[in-house]
């Protein structure tokens, strides 16, 4: 199989199960394991990491200690296949301090891969069927694109899937976004994926070729170097303000599209330190039943020289994930106010502002607040009903939503607002507030 398909198969699959082994659900009742078998896992664990894990040094390390817990009996207590398989995850964990690497007895996940891995060619095709279905029922990760008021795009996105796989998504999804002033990308539960779609997004953002990442493998002792695409399908948004949404979720590949980012002043980062998880990984069957989850490679960004392993990837602008989206939306539309020239253009950004700014601090206004204003404005009304104000003019009664103590939001209506006028104490008019900058009055008449 390919590696690059094995890696990004493995993280997504394998990951979150690897960190919750009691959800496998696939040990048989009973099982056993006698002192030859943990000396065969225990061996096979030594051999793959010494040849293959980034650091030799440290698989030696590792090796020692797997060793020294086995001659000693620290092992000896656990005897069926997910209990032992926990208790050397943790040894990997406490040696390593890797959070790519891990080891869990996982027989479904390792006869998958040993299916896709299969000189079998229907068995290979049938298995990587499967891996394409699924992939496509949960749409390869995207969970949202959308634009927004004043023209800022939104992506959602929860995985880096294969772009030999998900690029026809991804570009649907960038195509969708291409004509926005800014765009967020929200990678708040992102966990990572594959470097070639990191690629083919990447390449949406830059004009000119760019060198993004590179990724160095110890086994073959090769580097992949990763630019920004000389072509993508439809139009780039070089010149579209970028921001990028982190959390402590933040893992892996979507660390690197963040570092990559950040490290190029492409993109403004808001939110959490990321996860630190910078090692490619590939997916290793041990025993037939378990998997071990080796780091084989390590990124080496061009500019820093170095990765985001254990540090994770600092924001730009640190706030708790939950507020990073509020925070991206309105530095973006701020940013875009102050370069506005259309008068226009500037009054858009600043209906949008406040009214964001109205709901970060909502206004609580008593019953009889809210009965003062109620009334009839020429042919509009205004009621209270069941603890709240409501609209109408013609057709139903819509829902008012404070903004502030006079200013109202209408519900399902982005583009107007009422506002209440006040004189001597007393409610005299209401003035219909459109996004264009428009303010008609209309007096209380009862």
């Amino acid at each position: 199989m390919n590696k690059k398909f094995s890696r990004w198969m493995f993280v997504v699959l394998l990951l979150a199960a690897l960190g919750a082994p009691a959800a496998l659900g696939q040990e048989a009742k009973g099982a056993v394991l006698d002192a030859a078998q943990k000396q065969a896992i225990v061996d096979q664990i030594s051999t793959l990491l010494n040849k293959n894990y980034i650091f030799a040094e440290t698989a030696k390390k590792i090796e020692d200690r797997l060793r020294d817990r086995l001659k000693s009996g620290a092992y000896d207590k656990f005897s069926a296949p997910r209990e032992f398989a926990e208790a050397v995850n943790k040894d990997l964990a406490d040696v390593g301090h890797d959070r790519h690497m891990g080891f869990a007895h996982a027989p479904a996940q390792a006869a998958e891969i040993a299916r896709l891995r299969s000189r079998n060619e229907e068995e290979v095709k049938a298995a990587r069927a499967r891996e394409i279905e699924a992939a496509k029922r949960n749409n390869f990760g995207f969970r949202k694109v959308e634009r927004l008021a004043g023209n800022v795009g939104y992506l959602d996105f929860r995985q880096f899937a294969s772009a030999a796989d998900a690029g026809a998504t991804a570009v649907a999804a960038m195509n969708f976004l291409a004509h926005c002033d800014a765009v967020i990308v929200d990678l708040r539960q992102n966990g990572g994926g594959d470097p070639s779609q990191i690629q083919l997004i990447s390449s949406y953002f830059f004009l000119e070729p760019t060198h993004l990442n590179d990724l160095y493998y110890r086994a073959a002792n090769s580097t992949e170097n990763y630019w920004t695409l000389p072509f993508v399908p439809g139009p780039r948004m070089a010149g579209a303000d970028l921001y990028v949404l982190t959390s402590a979720r933040t893992f892996s590949g979507a660390e690197e599209f963040s570092y990559n980012m950040k490290n190029l002043k492409r993109a403004t980062l808001i939110g959490e330190t990321t996860g630190g998880g910078a090692h490619p990984t590939d997916a290793m069957i041990v025993q037939t039943e378990y998997v071990l989850r080796v780091p084989v490679g390590r990124a080496i960004n061009p500019y820093s020289k170095t990765n985001w392993e254990g540090t994770g990837v600092t924001p730009d602008v640190p706030v708790p994930a939950a507020e990073a989206f509020d925070r991206a939306y309105s530095m973006a539309l701020d940013k875009l106010r102050s370069k506005a020239t259309d008068p226009q253009r500037k009054r858009e950004y600043e209906w949008i502002l406040s009214g964001l700014a109205a709901k970060a601090k909502p206004v609580l206004l008593d019953e009889a607040a809210l009965k003062r204003l109620a009334g009839e404005y020429g042919e509009r009304k205004v009621v209270f009903e069941n603890g709240g104000l409501f609209y109408q003019r013609t057709g139903p009664k819509i829902r008012l939503t404070p903004l502030t103590e006079t200013l109202f939001e209408v519900e399902g209506l982005d583009y107007f607002r009422v506002e209440f006028q006040v004189k001597d104490g007393k409610v005299v008019a209401m003035i219909g507030v459109y996004d264009n900058g428009d303010r008609l009055p209309y007096p209380k008449t009862k």
